[in-house]
């Protein structure tokens, strides 16, 4: 889990513009993705973003910044990593 030089855990910030474009901050790494869901990492905690037509647009592991595009139905957040292995292995095979 990276943390900032106090300790504490990495900010991260979501912005959804008109259900249609999702802009992420703080985002470690991106799991996976497919045209209906989009599986990223944040500081210990895993996000999944829901929708149709999803597509990763722009994602850099060095600044943090991910952008999602398509139609967003919703984003969930989970601090069960040990359940989303278990999900990511069943979309990827």
């Amino acid at each position: 889990m990276q943390k900032n030089e106090q300790g504490e855990k990495r900010r991260h910030d979501l912005i959804i513009e008109n259900r249609k474009i999702l802009k992420a901050t703080g985002v470690l790494d991106v799991e996976g993705f497919d045209g209906t869901k989009v599986f990223a990492m944040l500081d210990g905690i895993a996000f999944t973003v829901g929708g149709k037509g999803l597509k990763v647009t722009n994602f850099s592991a060095e600044s943090g910044d991910l952008r999602i595009e398509g139609e967003i139905d919703y984003v969930t957040y989970t601090a069960d990593l040990s359940r989303r292995a278990g999900i990511l292995s069943r979309i990827f095979r």
